[in-house]
Parts: structure tokens; sequence; C-alpha cells
């Protein structure tokens, strides 16, 4: 058994020596013994994950999701739109977005609506509509009109919110999107939490979101969010806490610390080097490098940069070098093949070639960025957090 050799990597709940004193009592801490060394020294600059990020972007505006790969993820594509907004880059968002701006009619208000959650590296073939990912692509929107102050977009906004609010449901909830053969897809918390976050202000279509979250989609004991109440085996996502933390004002920090449950070490496929981080889920088949990273973030947001250090010094043992670009590095997805999020396996490359999501939320966290933040500042009424009742 793998956890054999890792007796010493311990996973507590109180205040280490190795931690500094600034660190919150009582905040779940990954202690990496001296008996699990890295095996060979490593000079991470992030310049350097910059210059991958920016160098795989094709003539089109598009990035492929990761390195060697033919597809165009939306939820990348955002990411790294405001990766670039952030290092005044604006140039490189633009056309992303101009990409985007471009397909209104063909896609956003055709048919169903929604722009396709993946692509081929041509714009073309467009898979299925994920709700959550044209959430993230508003998010990306709202960064660049709050930093140039600039109309150019729009339009385009416009009518992604608009697209958004449409999905909502009686319930309060919002449908996750559309198949390719036009049947829904199920409702899924991280999306609805995002549109949440993505959709400025705060109205009757937030309120409705809380009431569906706080009725359907909290463990108060836990006070922790649901990803699938249906299902004991994938109650919980790693992505709901740290996203939810980031996403809702004064959101309870214990939603980190109970994030503990999906922590694991595995051995990196591509450099050997064992990984403490966290999987999607209660599996722990694989540490998932993306949301190990949105977790560092997290922390980052609640004054906690001793524990996102230790994160980051974890995930940086996965840091692989690009074969294509000169002083380029990214993280894969994942340190090793295994599941996803529920039991579905991952594509073949997901653990041997840098991805554009691990490598963002990395870079967010390296420069204590917070995406999120700029839409959490809502004034939400008191009375409609449920996570304070």
């Amino acid at each position: 058994m793998r956890f054999k050799l890792f007796c010493t990597v311990l996973v507590t709940v109180t205040m280490y020596s190795c931690v500094k004193e600034d660190v919150k009592e009582n905040s779940t801490i990954l202690e990496i013994s001296l008996e699990n060394p890295v095996s060979k020294e490593y000079h991470f600059n992030i310049e350097n994950t910059i210059n991958w990020v920016t160098n795989i972007q094709n003539s089109n505006g598009l990035l492929p999701s990761s390195e060697n790969t033919a597809f165009v993820s939306l939820y990348d594509n955002a990411l790294a739109a405001i990766a670039f907004i952030t290092l005044d880059e604006l140039e490189k968002a633009e056309q992303i977005f101009d990409f985007f701006n471009g397909k209104i009619n063909e896609e956003l208000l055709a048919n169903k609506g929604g722009f396709f959650q993946l692509r081929d590296l041509g714009g073309n073939n467009g898979q299925r509509t994920w709700m959550g990912d044209n959430a993230w692509l508003l998010i990306a929107l709202n960064h660049y009109q709050d930093k140039t102050n600039s109309t150019k977009y729009n339009t385009l906004a416009f009518e992604l919110e608009k697209w958004i609010r449409s999905l909502q449901l009686e319930n309060g909830s919002i449908a996750g999107g559309y198949n390719e053969d036009g049947t829904p897809i199920s409702i899924v918390t991280e999306g609805i939490i995002t549109a949440f976050n993505a959709v400025p202000g705060y109205d009757e279509f937030h309120k409705n979101i809380l009431s569906f979250l706080e009725t359907e989609r909290w463990d108060r004991e836990e006070k922790t969010l649901l990803a699938w109440p249906e299902n004991p085996s994938y109650k919980y996502a790693l992505d709901l806490h740290s996203l939810g933390f980031n996403i809702f004002e004064n959101f309870p920090i214990t939603t980190l610390e109970n994030a503990s449950k999906y922590i694991t070490a595995q051995t990196s496929t591509m450099t050997n080097e064992i990984v403490m981080g966290y999987a999607f889920d209660e599996d722990k088949d694989v540490v998932w490098l993306e949301g190990t990273a949105q977790m560092a973030v997290a922390y980052n947001s609640a004054s906690l940069k001793t524990q996102s250090d230790l994160i980051l010094n974890e995930i940086e043992k996965s840091i692989l070098e690009s074969t294509t670009y000169v002083n380029a590095h990214g993280l894969p997805y994942v340190t090793n093949h295994g599941s996803s999020y529920g039991a579905q396996m991952l594509w073949d490359d997901a653990d041997i070639t840098p991805a554009i999501s691990s490598s963002v939320w990395y870079l967010f966290a390296k420069i204590n960025f917070n995406p999120l933040a700029l839409g959490m500042n809502k004034n939400t009424p008191e009375a409609d957090k449920f996570w304070k009742k």
C-alpha cells in the first residue's frame, strides 16, 4: 500500500512548530516530513509559467487545453483571459474575446443558446453548452470592463448574462446547459455558484440561488456545499470548498478545513515525485492539481499564506517543462492517471502534459490573486446568508 510510505505525512487541525505564528489556530495544515523530501532540486520561475500560457495561444485567439492536444475548452480560455488581464496583457485577452464576440449570432443566440463547452483548435465542431463555463466567460468580461472601462464587449456580456438568467428554474437553481442532442444537463452546484458570482449585483436571481442552495445543497453540520446529495459516495466535491469560500462573503473557514477528506499522496507520472494534495472526491486516487491550486488561492484569501505556500510547494513537484517552448513550464491536470469527479476516468494525457487550468490557478496562487473576488461583494442581505445561520 502506497500510504505505508507516508506515515510521516501528517494532516492535522492543530498548530505545528514549522507553521508561522500568523496562521490561525485550528486551520488544517499539511506538514511534509523531512523523511519525504523532494528527490531533486527544482528552480521555479513564475515567468516560465506565464511564458507557457502566453505562447500556447493560437492565431485565432484560442488556447488549447493542454500542450500537444487538439481540443479547446471555454472554461480554460476564460481563465486564460483573466490571467492576461491581470498581467496587463490586454491584447491577448481581447483575442479570446474577439473570437467569442464573432460567434454571438452563430452560437450564443442560436438554438438553445450559450457557447459550446469544447471545440477543436480551429474553433469549430463545438460540443454541448455548459452553463458554468459560460459563467466563467462572463467573469472574464467583468474583469476586462473593470480594468479598462471599455464598452467594446458590452453586447457579449449582456447576452451572456441574459442567457444565464434565462436558465433559472422555479426552485432557484440553474439548469446546467444542454447536450448536443438538446437534452438538458442536470443541475450542477459548482456551475450555480459560479453564475451567482458572474452575474453582477444582487437581485431576485441571486436571492433565489441562495434559497435553493440552503434547502437543497447545504450541509449545515459540516458547513459544506453538496455536489450530489442523492449519491452518498459522491456527496461532496473538492471545488465546492475552495470556490464556495472564494465566492460567498464571510464564508466559514471550516469549509476549507473540511476539505481534508480529499487529501492524498500520489506519485507524479512524469517527475516520479511523491506529491501531497487534494483529490476530486473521496475516491482519492489522484492529486487534482487544478483543484489543489484552487485551495491555495482560497487559503490566500483567508490570509493563511503559510498553508497556501505548503500546498504550492507540494504541487510544484509536478511542474513539467514544455516540449515546445523555451523557458516555459506548466502543471498537468493531475499527478497520475485515475478518475475525475465520480468514477469516470480522465483523458489519456491528463497527467503527462502541461494544462491551462492547473497552470493558471497555480499562477493565481503564486501572485496572490483571487479571480472571484471581483464578484464577491454583492451587499448580500444578512438574512440571505444561509452559511451564517
